[in-house]
């Protein structure tokens, strides 16, 4: 089965064929930072990370192209109303974007172009659409589209001008159409005069719209295979930037695809509903990798739940996962077996097809508890430390398409601190195991009963098994005696 994936325009899934044998393209519409990153951005760059991982899993060369507008009306209101310059504030939450999605594995983009930074191409871009009746210079510093140049305007959320709200609303001055974009925006009174830049239009500073047109086009080309972003930019944004784009000539995007919402406990995420999560919330109360799967194994294109169950759940999963790891790494310590790289690991044929199948997590990671359930058997029967390894790649080669191999460094190193602390806490756990074993050998049953109970009641589960006895602490920390 070859790829297939969904294209938000034609409404199909389809088998995808990029523009260049072995390479893909690829744009995906980054964070305006205005503030810091919640969890729906989140859903958003995580579910096209699988994406990412998964296209250069299949053998192709990805250059994925993620921008940072950096400029923006309610960047521009929120550094004033905090008293500090707006690059300032941009640069301080374009920061914690980065640090937060370094903390869940995302993988970093090829290229991560600022608005700021290609003021020259979007003067270009400007010029072009003028030149070819597409746009036009209102006097007095901005620039617009003029969506009725366009005959395929709306084409890709399939709505005609004629639909598009306009009546009753008030012409802004300079427009020809109330349903004109800005392109351009005219410095106004009482900005500061480091958000504006001069052009032959006038002074002033990029429209969303325009940044995302001029930076693809510069990095990938007037035509790519894949723009990607969340499904609340399918209209106004990302139907702007394909009327910019194709007003200039250019094929633009092959394929649009669009993650799906992300709901809190049922309800549309809102600061005035009180459950709105930052990515740093979410962070300080679970761990990454379980925030990570709770948000990646459903379908990119689904609704996702965001609760305490679904994090629950997401902690169970995880836990089963790094303690049949780790049960088959040390197995194979024991027997001086080294571990195979997961990137190189022969994949089983369903999670391949559930991964061919538009990107299908959730069938995909049916493959994967079906591995862990094949090794976990293994491992109880005592089989041949070749089987154990060849089967332990395969689960981990899984996970790690998902960003989620308990052996990967991301989710395995800790500071100093952290492993202070569970040297300590192994230390504390291992005493209280060996009193436990004594007890058992005494056949004090009720005392060793007592001593689990008690470990289980500090968040410690203890197991026994054919390679000794483990115990593992919800935040994945595990230890052995």
């Amino acid at each position: 089965m070859t790829l297939r994936l969904h294209d938000t325009a034609t409404r199909t899934t389809a088998p995808f064929r990029p523009l260049v044998d072995g390479a893909v393209s690829l744009y995906v519409c980054g964070p305006t930072t205005q503030g810091a990153p919640h969890i729906g951005h989140l859903r958003t760059f995580l579910a096209f990370d699988v994406l990412v991982r998964w296209l250069r899993r299949s053998g192709y060369d990805v250059t994925y192209v993620r921008n940072v507008t950096d400029i923006e009306d309610k960047i521009l209101a929120k550094s004033a109303e905090h008293d500090t310059p707006w690059w300032a504030w941009s640069l301080r939450f374009e920061r914690e974007f980065h640090d937060r999605l370094d903390q869940v594995g995302c993988v970093r983009p090829s290229y991560e172009p600022r608005a700021t930074g290609h003021v020259p191409e979007m003067i270009a871009f400007m010029q072009r659409l003028i030149e070819r009746g597409h746009a036009y210079a209102d006097g007095a510093g901005s620039v617009y589209f003029s969506v009725r140049s366009l005959p395929d305007y709306g084409a890709l959320t399939r709505q005609s001008l004629e639909d598009m709200q306009d009546a009753g609303e008030e012409m802004e001055p300079g427009k020809r159409d109330p349903r004109d974009f800005a392109l351009w925006k005219a410095a106004k009174p009482g900005e500061p005069e480091t958000a504006a830049w001069d052009t032959p239009f006038g002074r002033g500073r990029p429209g969303w719209h325009l940044e995302c047109s001029a930076m693809a086009h510069k990095y990938l080309g007037e035509s790519f295979d894949i723009h990607a972003g969340g499904l609340d930019l399918r209209f106004p944004h990302h139907e702007n930037e394909q009327a910019q784009s194709h007003g200039a000539g250019y094929g633009f995007a092959q394929r649009w695809m669009h993650s799906g919402v992300l709901t809190v406990d049922g309800l549309k995420m809102g600061k005035s509903l009180d459950n709105f999560i930052t990515v740093g919330e979410a962070l300080d109360s679970h761990p990454a990798p379980v925030v990570r799967l709770a948000l990646v194994g459903a379908h990119y294109r689904a609704l996702v739940e965001y609760n305490s169950r679904s994090l629950a759940e997401a902690g169970v999963v995880w836990e089963r996962f790094v303690s049949t790891v780790r049960r088959a790494q040390e197995r194979l310590e024991a027997a001086g077996v080294p571990l195979a790289d997961p990137a190189s690991a022969v994949l089983p044929a369903a999670f391949v097809e559930a991964m061919d199948d538009d990107l299908s997590v959730p069938e995909a990671l049916a493959a994967v508890h079906g591995a862990q359930s094949a090794l976990n058997t293994l491992l109880a029967d005592g089989a041949e430390a070749s089987a154990i390894g060849e089967s332990l790649a395969a689960l981990r080669g899984m996970l790690d398409v998902l960003g989620l191999d308990p052996l990967d460094p991301q989710w395995t190193a800790g500071s100093g601190a952290d492993a202070a602390e569970h040297e300590a806490l192994d230390a504390l756990v291992r005493a209280q195991l060996a009193a436990r074993a004594e007890a058992r050998a005494a056949k004090d049953w009720a005392a060793a009963d007592r001593i689990r109970d008690a470990l289980s009641g500090a968040g410690i589960r203890v197991e026994d098994g054919p390679d000794g006895v483990r115990w593992t602490l919800e935040t994945t920390t595990t230890g052995r005696s």
